[in-house]
């Protein structure tokens, strides 16, 4: 994957590796899946809002709350 890396914009390679590092820090494959598929339903609308940001963060374990 990384090798694709090269071919992005500077912007867009590192708003990629910024998601794998996230996405790395979580602990459990579940975990992963579990961001991933929120943060996708989020975006789906172009639109976020602050508690979907704020569930978001709880699911990546960046903030804390109930998840």
């Amino acid at each position: 994957m990384n090798w694709l890396l090269r071919f992005l914009p500077a912007d867009k390679r590192q708003m990629v590796v910024l998601a794998q590092r996230i996405v790395a820090s979580l602990d459990t494959a579940e975990e992963r899946k579990a961001a991933i598929d929120y943060g996708v339903a989020m975006l789906a609308d172009g639109k976020v809002s602050v508690a979907e940001w704020a569930r978001f963060g709880a699911k990546l374990g960046i903030l804390r709350g109930r998840h």
